[in-house]
Parts: C-alpha cells; structure tokens; sequence
C-alpha cells in the first residue's frame, strides 16, 4: 500500500496546538493571579480566563488531531498494514482528511477515538462508558462524535466537485465512507448506522471482502490517483 501524507501541515497544525496550549496556560494563569491579587479588576479577570478557555479548546482540537502520537492517520496505516500495492491512501494530501482508494473503490475513511461503547440506536449515535475522561472530553475536548453521517455526505461531495475536473461523472467509481474507532477499547454496536461503522481491527478485513464481492477496475483506480495527482504532488510517499 502506498501512503501519500502532508507531513508539512501535520507538524504545522501540531505547533498551533502546542503554541495555542501553551498560551492558553499563561492567559489563565494572568487571569487568576488578577481575581485574587486586583480583585477590582474582575471583569479583565473573567476576560483573561474566557480567552484562556477559548484558546484551550483549540490547543485541545489541534493536539488531538495533529499533536499526539498515534495521530489518527497512523493508526489507520496500523490498521491497514499489508494491503496490497495497488492500494494508496491519502492523508491531508487530498480534498478529504483520510482517503483509501484502490480495487475495493474509492473510501473516505473518517476514524474517532472515543472510548467506551458506541451505539447507533436508528436515529442517532449515542456513547455510554468510557470513564471520566471521556465524558470531560465529550464536552470541553471537541471529541463529540455529532452526526458523522451528515459530515461524510459533505466530504463526499467536496471530492466529488474535485474529481469532476478531471473525471466526466460517469467514469467516477462510487464514493464510500467507512467510520472507525480508533481506541483499544472501544465497542462498537452500530449494525444499523447509515454508513459502515466498525473498530480499526476490522477494517482491513473489510476492505478486502469488498474488493473481492465488488471491486472496481485498474483504469478507475488510475483515474482518481492521476485526478488527486496535482495536490498530492511533492508530499511524502511511502510504502
């Protein structure tokens, strides 16, 4: 499997993340040290710490993502490690974060780490468990899963809009999305979620069951790694 990643705006969003925490850190330091040393000056004191929360959240998003190691996109090279050549994945180096494309299709691949057990009741997602640092993240660590259907609609559509210029529409494989949880402990019951949902664990056999029920061609394949070219070009290739 070819691995095509924007290591440039990985190391540049972990620097936002680390800069933004750090920051954060002194703007609430400043705004408690006024609550109880200038005690008079408490509305600059709730402003320090309101922007010290803000940029916390951010610091938090950032490091999330591009900060911690196994970042999301090396877990899932984890994950699908030893698929075949003719596989390549994109990571930031195409309109979508996370893309695998190769003979099981074209697959947007949108991984979370919740913990604990997620389920998909028919109407929405629910997480039970997971501790109290889940439930801490879920509220102030933008780690709420949301409506992750609705959110692989829209980034199925962004890079549909980008293989248009390249590809008529008939000559475009369909676009795929797959949800993965990433954590070792996560369980995951969403048999009936709108769009395949399961642990990192079972992607690899996922994939390849699809490319072997219903693969698409070699020139379909060409078609959507010559159309991602342009971005993905000068970015780091591995294998």
């Amino acid at each position: 499997m070819k691995i095509i990643r924007n290591d440039k705006l990985i190391k540049r969003n972990a620097v936002i993340g680390q800069t933004t925490s750090l920051l954060s850190l002194l703007i609430l330091g400043i705004g408690m040290y006024i609550s109880f040393k200038k005690p008079e000056m408490f509305s600059l004191s709730v402003g320090a710490l309101l922007v010290g929360f803000l940029l916390s959240q951010v610091g938090i998003y950032f490091g999330n993502r591009w900060g911690r190691s196994p970042r999301p996109d090396e877990l899932l090279d984890q994950g699908l490690k030893g698929m075949p050549g003719d596989y390549t994945i994109y990571h930031y180096a195409s309109p979508v974060p996370n893309l695998l494309v190769g003979p099981a299709g074209i697959w947007l691949l949108l991984p979370f780490h919740q913990n604990g057990k997620i389920l998909y009741d028919g109407k929405k997602w629910k997480i039970k468990g997971g501790g109290f640092t889940q439930s801490y993240m879920r509220v102030f660590g933008q780690e709420n899963m949301s409506r992750p259907d609705l959110d692989a609609a829209a980034l199925a559509e962004k890079l549909k809009r980008t293989l248009l210029k390249e590809i008529p529409e008939d000559k475009i494989a369909p676009i795929n999305t797959v949800i993965i949880f990433t954590s070792k402990i996560a369980e995951v019951e969403a048999d009936d979620a709108p769009v395949p949902t399961m642990h990192l664990k079972k992607l690899k056999p996922f994939i390849r069951k699809v490319a072997k029920d219903a693969p698409i061609t070699a020139q379909e394949i060409k078609a959507v790694n010559n159309a991602l070219k342009h971005k993905a070009q000068n970015l780091k290739r591995e294998v």
